[in-house]
This record gives C-alpha cells, structure tokens and sequence, in this order.
C-alpha cells in the first residue's frame, strides 16, 4: 500500500478547502460538491460534509463501507482532471462532521487542455470589453500560467462569494513602461479559494497580440 500511495502523490498534493465532487451509486444515484479539510498520504483521506449543520443529511449514503468515487481539478501545465475511487471509512460527529475515506491506490487523470500552458508570475488586469474610455473599472491582479489559447488569471479579495461574469474582456499586459499588449478574451470560468479569485480566460481572434506575448516571455508557440 505505501509504494502504491507514493505514486499517487503528484496528483494528491492539495491543499485543505480544494474543491472536491463524490459521486455516489449506492443505494441511489447522487452528486455532491465539498471540500477537503487534510489527509495522511496512504492512509486516510477526511473531506467536510457537504450540510455540517445537519447530521441527518445524505446519512443513506455517507455511511461506513459505502463506495464513492472522488474528482477534482489540478491546475498546471495541461490542467488535469483526476479521479479516484474509494471507500468511507467512518462519518466523524465531534468536534465537526467531517467523513474519512480511504487514501487511493493509484488516480486516473487525463489532460484537459490541447496547449501547452506555461507558469509565469506577470502583473496584468482585466475589464469588460464594453466598457469604454477613461471609466473602465479594471481588476489588478496576476497572470498564472498562459498558452496560445489562453491564460490562468487570479487576484486577491477577501469576499469568498465573489466571483466574475462570463462576459467579454481585455487582458492589459505591460511590455514596458512604454508599450502594453490589450489583447481580446472571454471569460470561462471563476472560483474562489483561499483568499484569491482565480479566473481561466480563453483568448479570442488576438493571434497576432497573442504571438507578441510569448514571444516576449521567450515562449515557442505550440500552435
């Protein structure tokens, strides 16, 4: 079990609060959305109940020996999507109600994006393309990893319900102090975690503003 656990680890190195999805076959169909508060690599795995205010809730299936399989999201080069199955240990009812499943013998994954994205720290900001002149209400913030289809954005904020449209918009980068790339975007998707707000953004008819970009990050285009 422990030389099975470590070649599970690349893909299990998370951080407590990532987003988690079970699904359940037993005794009924059923999806639910938590997250994950800690684990012992090859042993155990504990995850939040997803109502921990009610005990009673989802009790047919959150219970000792019943199977459920697990998926999550790994941010990184490709973007993984990663799945395990497992069996629940025990349902935990003080201090909290947290549930314990076992830690996976091995995780299957499979890339999500066809470019290659590559990690960068670089100061951007983002606004709704409909908006106009010297009224723009623009977001600071960073530029994680990026590819020639798109870009990993985040900034910080301590509202946890905050969250941005899918709507059109510009990513500003400076190039200097002289010159910076407005290149067109969409919006894909938004989520909070831990103090951030990370947003996927999808580059849109900016081939030319694109190419511009990783050649000033000295990135070969994977097109």
């Amino acid at each position: 079990m422990e030389n099975l656990a470590l070649s599970t680890q690349q893909y299990f190195e998370l951080l407590p609060g990532k987003q988690l999805d079970l699904q359940f076959t037993h005794p009924v169909g059923l999806r639910l959305k938590t997250s994950l508060v800690g684990y012992s690599v090859g042993q155990y795995i504990i995850i939040k109940h997803p109502e921990p205010s009610k005990l009673s809730s989802y009790q047919d299936v959150l219970v000792a020996g019943n199977m459920v399989i697990v998926r999550y999201i790994v941010e990184g080069s490709q973007g993984q999507c990663c799945a395990f199955k497992s069996t629940i240990r025990s349902v935990s009812k003080h201090p909290y109600i947290m549930i314990f499943i076992d830690f996976p013998a091995s995780i299957e994954n499979r890339e999500l994006r066809n470019h290659q994205r590559y990690v960068t720290h670089l100061p951007a900001a983002i606004y709704a393309s409909k908006e106009k002149g010297e009224g723009q209400a623009r977001i600071n913030g960073v530029i994680n990893d990026v590819s020639a289809k798109g870009c990993g954005f985040s900034f910080k904020s301590n509202n946890s319900k905050l969250s941005v449209n899918k709507t059109d918009i510009v990513v500003v980068i400076a190039l200097s102090e002289e010159a910076s790339l407005h290149i067109p975007a969409k919006v894909c998707n938004s989520r909070y975690q831990q103090g951030k707000v990370n947003v996927g953004i999808a580059f849109v008819d900016a081939d030319q503003q694109v190419q511009q970009l990783l050649e000033h990050l000295l990135i070969e285009s994977d097109r």
